[in-house]
Parts: C-alpha cells; sequence; structure tokens
C-alpha cells in the first residue's frame, strides 16, 4: 500500500509570505511536494471567473462567487487524490468564508494534514504591497493609506483561527517558518486543526 503524502496547508492573507514559504518547502523538504493552491487555481480558472478561489471579502456579487465553491471543492479533493497517491502537498490559501473552509476540511479527514496559519500584521502586509510593482496589487495611497479590500482580508483571513501552528513573517523569514514547519511534522504530535475545521460545519 503507497503510504500517504503529507499535507501543509498555507492560511493567510494575500502578501503575507505564503508563496514564500511554500517554494521552501518544495525546494528543502525531502521527498516530492506538488505546490498547489491560489496560484495554481487562478491560473486554470477562465479570466471572466479570475481570482476564482481568491475572490477577496466583499466581492459576493463577482462572476467568479458563482463558482467558487465548486473550485474549492475540487481544489481539495485534488489535493487528497495526491496524497493518497503518496505525493506531499503544500497549499497556499487565503480562507474567509466558514462554510467553505469546513467544506474543504472535511474533504481532508483522515489524511496527514498539518494546518498553518501565516499570520502578518497590516502595516507589513502594506509595506509589501506599497514595494510592489506598480498595479501588481492593491496599494495605499496618502488618502486611503489601507484599501477596505485589504482591510477586510486581514479581518477575515484567520476566522475561526484554528490551527496546528501560527507563524508571524514580520519576524521570521520563508526559510525559518519552513524550519518551523518541519521540526513540527518531525515531532509526531498528532495535528488536529482539519478535524476540528471540519466539525465546525456539522
Amino acid at each position: 500500500m503507497t503510504a500517504l503524502g503529507q499535507v501543509v496547508i498555507l492560511n493567510g492573507a494575500p502578501r503575507a509570505g505564503k508563496s514564500s514559504i511554500a517554494s521552501v518547502i518544495q525546494e528543502s523538504f525531502e521527498g516530492a511536494w506538488v505546490n498547489l493552491g491560489v496560484d495554481v487555481s487562478r491560473g486554470m480558472t477562465p479570466r471572466r471567473y479570475q481570482p476564482g478561489i481568491g475572490l477577496r471579502p466583499g466581492e459576493e456579487g463577482h462572476p467568479a462567487a458563482l463558482i467558487v465553491s465548486a473550485l474549492y471543492a475540487a481544489l481539495y479533493d485534488s489535493i487528497a487524490a495526491h496524497s493518497r497517491a503518496g505525493l506531499n502537498v503544500v497549499v497556499d490559501v487565503g480562507h474567509h468564508n466558514g462554510e467553505l473552509l469546513s467544506d474543504c476540511a472535511r474533504r481532508l479527514v483522515g489524511l496527514p494534514v498539518f494546518v498553518v496559519g501565516v499570520r502578518c500584521p497590516l502595516e507589513a502586509i502594506m509595506a509589501r504591497r506599497n514595494a510592489s510593482p506598480p498595479g501588481r496589487y492593491a496599494a495605499g495611497t496618502p488618502e486611503t493609506p489601507v484599501p477596505e479590500p485589504v482591510r477586510r482580508w486581514q479581518e477575515a483571513v484567520h476566522v475561526p483561527g484554528v490551527y496546528d501552528l501560527e507563524l508571524d513573517t514580520s519576524v521570521l523569514s520563508p526559510a525559518e517558518c519552513a524550519d518551523a514547519i518541519r521540526r513540527r511534522l518531525a515531532d509526531g504530535v498528532p495535528a488536529t486543526a482539519v478535524v476540528r475545521l471540519a466539525q465546525l460545519g456539522a
């Protein structure tokens, strides 16, 4: 029987540093790690439905809202399939809908899943956004230092905040975050967040 692949879910707001942590995991962890998540999903989503699962809080009227639940279901079923095939998976997402999050968690129950909250203070998020190339991310202005969509992400992405590990990327580098995850995976303590999240919607 093929051993189940490890799954690491990185949940946090855009520009919190999830993708950088995922890259370090792929490059430095033992075995093959497949990167699934918001960036991969966006690339597969028709343009008129983008950003797909990256839909921001408060955008319920966006065309993508019609298919977001199906996109999440397909993504998490794919994550489960990869794990059952013996492949390790790292996933970077930004959940802000408790009902969808619980449904996603139920699709992974019974698999080795480690859920990580990737936190970053709003000031650091805005500094990263403002330093990005113009037009790539919503940036602050003198009139609106923090765009409303960014504030909504910050307020909603860590609700209900059920994690196996929480990391602050304003004080830890991507390599340090990945190392903290590696140590926790190696310590053998059972991860329970995915089961608790699944029960929230039961």
